[in-house]
Formats: C-alpha cells, structure tokens, sequence
C-alpha cells in the first residue's frame, strides 16, 4: 500500500509551526515503511514556498530541503493526465485545484493514503482516502502501515 505525502506533513517534518509536530511526523516517517512513501512533485513546489515565505528559509536551503524530500522518497509527476483528473476533480467536488492535483498525483502513483491536515478526513476519490495524521484517532490502514507506535 502506498502512502502520498501533502504539503502541510512535509512543512511540519521541516520544523514549521513547532518541534511538537515536527517531531511527531518525522516519528511517523520512519515507522512508515519507506518504498510506500511518495510525495507528488505539487507538493514539493508548494513546500519550496513556505519554507521561503513561511519560514524565513534562503532559496537555497529551501531548494535543498526539497532535493533530500526528493532523494528519501518516490516522487510523483504531475502529467497532462493528472491536471486533467484534477480539472473535474476541483469542480466535482469543489476542491482548490492544487489541492485536486494533489490528490489526483496520488491516485496515479498508486496510493491509497494520502496524509494531509487540510482535506477533509476521510474524503476518497480515485482510490485515495484523505488521512489526517493528527486525528485523535488513527485510521486503520495507517495503523496497519506503521512499524511502531509514534505516540
């Protein structure tokens, strides 16, 4: 099973917003089993501008950040025929397009996870069900995906 990573997971594990959630993400990384992670290449344009504009990061360490995210995981290319899928996507059900890019890059690579605050828990489309890392409760493919407990 193949886990997509969102913006908001990878800014936390790069310290934005506080050692509480970057420790705790960066603790769920690892008990993920690594071949299942994928980020879509979205979201690492998406995290070269907060690491720049939110975190105060110089071009070039927000650039090499992004060439370690990319070296650690699989990542998934954002094709004509993800934009398109995004297209209905973000007008089906009302998503912002980056967001649908996002979810549609997933769906394409294959995952079944994708690990975001900022959709709606538990939406699925193309096989992909939104997964909110931080929910009081976990969901059960991601418990059955990780190694050891992060709590």
């Amino acid at each position: 099973m193949r886990v997509a990573l969102d913006t908001n997971v990878l800014a936390y594990a790069e310290g934005v917003n506080g050692a509480r959630r970057r420790d705790f993400i960066l603790d769920m990384l690892r008990g993920l089993p690594q071949e299942t992670i994928v980020v879509p290449a979205q979201v690492l344009g998406e995290l070269f501008n907060v690491l720049v504009r939110k975190a105060g990061k110089s071009r070039s360490e927000a650039r090499d950040a992004l060439l370690s995210w990319r070296d650690a995981f699989a990542v998934a290319e954002t094709s004509p025929e993800v934009v398109l899928a995004a297209f209905d996507l973000a007008t089906d059900h009302r998503l912002g397009i980056w967001d649908a890019v996002v979810l549609s890059a997933a769906s394409h690579a294959g995952c079944r996870l994708l690990l975001s605050e900022d959709l709606h828990e538990g939406f699925t489309w193309g096989g992909v069900t939104v997964v909110n890392p931080f929910a009081s409760r976990r969901h059960p493919l991601l418990d059955a995906l990780l190694k050891d407990d992060p709590e």
